[in-house]
């Protein structure tokens, strides 16, 4: 009964924090609707090229537009002085350009993952183009198929987001929630005036872990059925693979949580703490975006930090309908992340 109270205060004092409320519940769906309504046909932007003008167009023009078409690039046609007013700003990521009897290709070098690849299909429309002026047969292209790594046939963006959003949110309650309340509850005594009440310690804690975990459950719920009604995302993979997952990521994060309140004595103190810790896990670990491109040293840091493997996870049970076998390694990652944070939580917890 104690501990029912306990949970049900718990609830009712969070609840009163309507910034809380929004930051858990609402804006992960903001993330998820936005990004996936931006995305919602592919997995990014599509490539475009901006194509100067020739002073007199010919067949050889004429032959690369359509080449390039054929590509799916979208080419914007401007007048050279149009077109440079627009490279000097930064807002061009390839730009194709006459040069004598050819042309030349000028690649913006802040843009580079976008640059490139519409470099690749220029190139490639340019060789089709001669084929065709030459009557030469078309240069054989290898075919391409999309697909995720569990060979399900999707583009959309959305179901690469929202596994992420799901780390991100525990990783955002463990911090934030868990060590955050914390921080401030020893800050303004309340764990002083605890320790002379009647209420054990253990109904405390247990009721605040109680109350984090179903918020989880809640925030899971509303994003798996956004994602389920607006984009058709639906779980590929089993349900209890997909509960273990969070159940260990939930209890890895909380500890986290726990962990560095210990080693803040004000709540500025810990926000700048916990700040130093989520950010690089929000950035590094593929919530948004994978680090396919990154350097060799960094991949291989990134997969030893809690968050990564975990997503890594989660992706391939929600989207593949994968196991847990293949996920062995990664999961006792996150597994031994959550053991030396609740030691560590352990030996740094005070009640004043």
């Amino acid at each position: 009964m104690l501990l029912w109270r306990q949970f049900v205060m718990e609830w009712r004092l969070y609840s009163r924090d309507r910034v809380a409320m929004f930051w858990t519940f609402a804006f992960p769906v903001v993330l998820l609707l936005g990004f996936g309504t931006i995305f919602r046909d592919g997995g990014g932007p599509k490539l475009s090229i901006v194509r100067v003008q020739p002073a007199t167009p010919s067949d050889r023009d004429a032959a690369l537009d359509k080449a390039l078409a054929d590509l799916h690039l979208v080419v914007q046609s401007l007048p050279k002085a149009e077109a440079e007013a627009r490279w000097s700003k930064g807002e061009t990521a390839a730009q194709l350009e006459p040069d004598g009897a050819g042309f030349r290709l000028r690649l913006n070098s802040y843009l580079m993952a976008q640059a490139g690849a519409t470099a690749g299909l220029a190139n490639q429309a340019w060789l089709v183009a001669q084929a065709r002026l030459s009557g030469a047969p078309e240069p054989q292209r290898i075919p391409v198929q999309v697909e995720s790594p569990g060979h399900k046939r999707s583009t959309n963006y959305a179901s690469f987001l929202l596994p992420g959003l799901l780390g991100l949110n525990l990783v955002s309650m463990g911090l934030f929630s868990v060590g955050m309340v914390n921080v401030s509850y020893r800050e303004k005594g309340k764990f002083r005036r605890l320790a002379v009440t009647p209420l054990p310690k253990w109904i405390f804690l247990l009721g605040q872990v109680l109350h984090r975990l179903t918020v989880t459950v809640v925030q899971a719920a509303i994003l798996l059925l956004v994602g389920r009604l607006v984009f058709g995302i639906q779980n590929q993979g089993s349900f209890l693979d997909l509960l273990l997952i969070m159940t260990l990521g939930t209890g890895c994060f909380m500890a986290f949580g726990f962990a560095l309140s210990g080693f803040a004595e004000t709540s500025e103190g810990y926000a700048a703490i916990s700040n130093l810790v989520f950010f690089p896990l929000m950035m590094l670990s593929g919530v948004y975006f994978t680090l396919d491109s990154a350097p060799s040293w960094l991949q291989h840091l990134v997969a030893g930090l809690p968050l990564a493997p975990f997503i890594r996870a989660l992706r391939a049970v929600f989207n593949d309908g994968a196991g847990l076998a293949g996920h062995g390694l990664g999961l006792a990652i996150v597994l031994v992340w959550g053991l030396a944070a609740f030691v560590l939580a352990v030996r740094r917890f005070r009640w004043a």
